[in-house]
């Protein structure tokens, strides 16, 4: 029978309901003490064993696969089935094998995410830049490390990094990969940790180790001189903003705009797109110039298709006759992902804690741990030399009297006192003499002792060498810079991406295309809406409403006047004008929950037209009698949002909204019937969309405010009866003369 376990420290058993007759004991736990024993746990493993790269530029699933594959001996012999290599991974990667080929597809060529692939793959691995093409199994593909590969492994076995034990013991695996040039910057890699994540852009190889070198011999130096910009393996332009630019490199955070490339074929009036951006794929840009021709923003294409084979990436536009080829690829630049960003947020584990830096200060840690790398590589180097020495002074001593050793061997009668008499006879120390005993009767001649001696004069000059090395930093910079001129010399391609200044590119201006011209705009109260040009108005203005609607507002604005709609949910859809079209009085106009796709049973209760500056004041009267004052311009939004929520406070219905451009009086209604009269500069403006306001007509318990108007709208003749000094007020009782309205020319 199962011990039970005892309740923690700080937990307390309560009763469960009863539930079909039974009581159960369920244990309270303190929140603090759940996150802390089963959360935070959980977070660091993803943080430091999963999602974060290191210093050396893989993350911990990365490095198990390649690793796995050197001691497979793929660097330098034929391709094995990727089956295989999954299998043997699994001993290192405790993961499903789904998973690990899933590492491998990613770091392959086929696939191309990478600038400089590490597996050579052959076989179906998908594409990049494809969101819907399904690589192949792991039975059907075959792979092996690609050269470059070399330079993560070449010094493994010196002591370069350390070796920790796998997850269950039986194998050592590295802690990192000692790689001759800063992977970090060259691999593009991204992750999602808990709580935070990482995305690094790749660089080009040549770039990089030109930078490098730069840096070690001044840290101080303009890394924009070198480091030119991001490189994608999808090609595609890079737009070079200085100042983005500068950001990511001293920050590690930033964005990166990034636009396709396309050719205009005149013959055949059509375009062909053979590079797009490294963030998006052909099936979402062709999904998105889908939803602009159906929305008839893109009239100048008569068809897109995607013509991608073996030959690569191509997508093809069929144009209209007389449509402008550069100014269609300025528009779908602009309202699709043939023009992308690239959020850079360089997250990277140092020393198991995760840092975001900028290029700088990734150079300076990356040159910082490959200088351990070449000092733990030299001081191995330096102590084999030392052993071998320590053998050949042996070997010295032997030298004086061969006779003498073969003697003593001889005559000792027990093998294992070989060893102890030739320590004795020559005054050396057990490893000497097991070396001189291992020696071959053939090898037992002048010329092989002496030839072996003769090394020993060599041995020494470089043991002076090495010891040099450890005691000089320059020497050590030295060989750093060797190895990246070396790695440059075989690795290095030219750019994928080109780069395009800020400047030099045309920005696609929609409201060109937009006609400006003077419109009348109506809202129902059941949400139907028309925009009509003043030629149709005049010759029908009497507009046509469903029985029982009528007219809510109207205005007189023009076609590209942005609009926005407040709803009964707290939301607000903004919209342009143009993109509604032109109708006549004598229809119903434009149904705006179906227009706007708001959600089921939201109705729109107030239109306002912002304008350019997103000036004046928006003042909403509540049911309970408060009123909140808010600026027009916390509507404004940077993006091309097209909702927003919160629009106003929940604490009591919605009774009216009014904008206000100068200070005026207004008319309270509530349903006792009271009214009160006050002026809005007695309301002062609120910093937040969801303010509760400030209490203006009190209430009493069983009545409510009912109606809000502008006094000049009202009919109210005796105005100092109603009207208040200073807030809240109680107003008073409406009389019947003062409840008639008066008519207004709505045009």
């Amino acid at each position: 029978m199962a011990k039970k376990k005892a309740p923690q420290e700080g937990a307390k058993r309560v009763n469960a309901p009863n539930v079909m007759g039974l009581r159960a004991a369920v244990l309270e736990q303190p929140i603090t003490e759940t996150l802390e024993t089963n959360f935070m746990p959980y977070a660091m493993s993803v943080i430091m064993s999963r999602a974060i790269p290191e210093i050396d530029g893989f993350k911990p699933s990365h490095r198990k696969l390649l690793y796995t594959m050197y001691k497979m001996g793929l660097l330098t012999g034929g391709r094995t089935k990727s089956a295989n290599i999954v299998g043997q991974t699994m001993k290192l990667n405790p993961h499903g094998d789904a998973a690990i080929y899933d590492t491998m597809v990613r770091l392959s060529k086929g696939y191309g995410a990478l600038l400089h692939p590490f597996v050579d793959s052959k076989g179906n691995f998908g594409k990049v830049y494809s969101r819907d093409m399904a690589w192949a199994a792991p039975r059907y593909t075959e792979a092996k490390l690609a050269p470059i590969a070399a330079e993560f492994f070449r010094d493994i076995d010196q002591d370069t990094v350390d070796f920790v034990d796998n997850y269950d013991n039986t194998m050592k695996e590295p802690v990192l990969l000692p790689t001759t040039y800063p992977n970090i910057l060259v691999s593009a890699n991204q992750g999602i940790a808990v709580g935070m994540a990482s995305q690094f852009c790749g660089f080009n190889l040549g770039e990089v180790c030109d930078t490098t070198i730069a840096y070690l011999k001044d840290p101080d130096c303009d890394l924009r001189e070198t480091l030119l910009a991001p490189d994608f393996p999808t090609g595609g332009e890079i737009v070079r903003d200085e100042r983005a630019l500068e950001e990511v490199y001293r920050t590690g955070r930033g964005s990166i705009k990034l636009r396709a490339k396309y050719r205009y074929i005149k013959g055949e009036n059509l375009i062909e797109i053979y590079e797009i951006p490294y963030t998006t794929s052909t099936e979402a840009i062709l999904d998105k110039v889908a939803e602009l021709i159906k929305a008839g923003r893109a009239k100048e294409i008569a068809d897109m298709r995607d013509e991608t084979d073996l030959n690569g990436l191509k997508l093809t536009i069929d144009l209209k006759r007389g449509a402008d080829p550069d100014k269609l690829m300025a528009k779908l630049f602009k309202t699709t992902t043939l023009q992308d960003s690239l959020a850079c947020n360089f997250n990277v584990l140092i020393a198991g804690t995760p840092r975001v830096l900028g290029v700088r200060d990734i150079l300076g840690e990356w040159c910082a741990w490959r200088t351990e790398s070449v000092r733990r590589r030299t001081h191995f180097a330096l102590e084999k030399k030392k052993d071998k020495l320590h053998l050949l002074k042996g070997l010295r001593r032997i030298l004086l009297d061969i006779d003498k050793a073969i003697k003593i061997v001889r005559e000792t009668e027990e093998e294992d006192q070989v060893v102890p008499n030739l320590m004795i006879g020559f005054g050396i120390d057990q490893i000497q003499a097991e070396f001189v005993a291992e020696i071959r009767l053939r090898n037992l001649n002048k010329q092989y002792i002496l030839k072996r001696i003769g090394e020993e004069e060599a041995l020494r000059g470089e043991i002076e060498d090495l010891e040099d090395i450890l005691q000089d930093p320059r020497r050590v910079k030295k060989i750093l810079i060797a190895e990246l001129r070396e790695v440059k010399k075989k690795y290095a391609v030219p750019r994928r991406t080109e780069i395009v200044y800020s400047h030099e590119v045309a920005e696609y201006d929609e409201s060109e295309e937009i006609g400006d011209y003077p419109v009348h705009i109506f809202l129902s109260r059941e949400g139907y809406f028309k925009k009509i040009q003043p030629a149709s108005l005049r010759m029908a203005a009497d507009q046509k409403y469903k029985e029982g609607d009528g007219l809510r507002q109207t205005f007189q604005t023009t076609n590209r006047a942005e609009v926005m709609f407040f709803t009964d949910r707290r939301q607000v859809y903004k919209a342009r004008l143009s993109d509604f079209d032109d109708a006549k009085a004598s229809v119903l106009g434009d149904y705006l929950p179906a227009k706007l796709g708001m959600d089921p049973e939201e109705r729109v209760v107030f239109l306002h037209l912002p304008g350019e500056d997103y000036g004046g004041h928006l003042i909403f009267f509540f049911a309970n009698g408060k009123a909140a004052r808010v600026e027009a311009s916390a509507y404004k939004t940077t993006s091309n949002r097209r909702k927003l929520t919160g629009a106003y406070s929940d604490k009591s219905p919605l009774v009216s909204i009014l904008f206000l451009r100068e200070e005026m009086e207004v008319a309270l209604y509530s349903t006792e019937p009271r009214a009160l009269v006050c002026s809005t500069a007695l309301l002062a403006p609120k910093a937040t969309r969801s303010t509760q306001g400030v209490q203006v007509m009190t209430m009493k318990p069983k009545y409510a405010l009912a109606e809000v108007r502008p006094l000049a709208e009202t009919g109210i003749v005796d105005i100092p009866r109603y009207r208040c000094r200073s807030l809240p007020a109680a107003g008073a009782i409406l009389r019947a003369s003062d409840g008639e309205e008066k008519q207004l020319d709505l045009l």
